[in-house]
């Protein structure tokens, strides 16, 4: 009779290739971490190539021994042109694509907004759903939705080529609950600003085109699951926010920007081989409640 295989071996990624896109931002990087660390080949992408650049440079720096190489392969989510380039140079890099991880995602960051004019009393105006701009929900839609659609439709299909592979879409916790617009109170009972209807939405979007993906290609062994986090701790925030968000939450915290690395890299590896279709919340008990 075999022995059975190592439980922490089904965690090995050595020999992938996987993609991140927003692999600047707060979370990608993290997403790069822990894939890399795995023994991924890595292709990290995102629109701001400065920034990918120093991004992959940080990454690199701090790796540790045995871990995955991290390439930078700067791309626009939202053009089908720019996503096939990134796909032959992924090709080229590492003749595969094994992960997906749609991580990319606009979010409206108005809360400066009044201070900027001088008008702190009205900061929060463009924020109320009445005043929101149809142009920042088309941009947010353009972004979260159609990037991540034309990710999965470009990228995703050298997976469904190759009858295996694992896509993780991030979407959030704010795409199955409404947001708890209290928390973006100001000590003295002002509205900071209310939390915008394109986020939420998109997000909602992304667990239900998730659902239809992973049905759709489960004859192909690719598996389409989701991620939805909760609120992530992050310089710049405001004290009166992180302390109402920490109350709000069963844990009595916010996430810190590492702890998500578990749950990608079950996504993403045969640790989680009988798992498509799911959503994985980290959020420390947010939506418990």
């Amino acid at each position: 009779m075999p022995a059975p295989s190592s439980t922490l071996a089904a965690f090995s990624l050595a020999g992938r290739t996987a993609i991140v896109t927003g692999a600047a931002g707060l979370l990608g990087r993290q997403h790069c971490r822990a894939l890399a660390d795995a023994g991924a080949l890595v292709v990290a992408t995102d629109l701001d190539a400065g920034a990918l650049e120093r991004t992959v440079a940080e990454l690199s720096f701090d790796a540790p021994a045995g871990a995955g190489k991290v390439v930078p392969v700067a791309a626009d989510i939202t053009s089908a042109a720019s996503l096939k380039v990134l796909r032959d140079e992924t090709l080229r890099l590492g003749d595969r694509v094994d992960v997906l991880v749609n991580n990319a995602a606009a979010n409206d960051r108005f809360q400066d907004h009044g201070e900027e004019r001088g008008d702190a009393s009205d900061a929060a105006a463009p924020t109320r759903f009445e005043n929101y701009p149809v142009e920042a929900f088309r941009r947010a839609m353009e972004v979260n939705v159609t990037g991540m659609f034309l990710s999965c439709q470009v990228l995703g299909a050298e997976m469904a080529r190759r009858s295996g592979g694992s896509i993780i879409n991030v979407a959030s916790t704010y795409g199955l609950v409404g947001p708890d617009q209290r928390i973006y109170k100001r000590p003295d009972g002002s509205q900071g600003f209310w939390k915008s209807p394109s986020y939420p939405a998109s997000k909602g979007a992304v667990l239900a085109f998730t659902r239809f993906l992973a049905t759709t290609w489960a004859d192909r062994n690719v598996r389409v699951n989701s991620l939805s986090p909760g609120g992530v701790a992050q310089d710049g925030q405001e004290p009166y926010f992180v302390e109402h968000y920490a109350l709000r939450t069963p844990l009595g915290r916010m996430a810190k920007s590492d702890e998500l690395r578990g749950a990608v890299l079950f996504l993403a590896s045969d640790a989680s081989t009988y798992v498509t279709g799911s959503n994985v919340v980290v959020d420390g008990g947010w939506t418990a409640w």
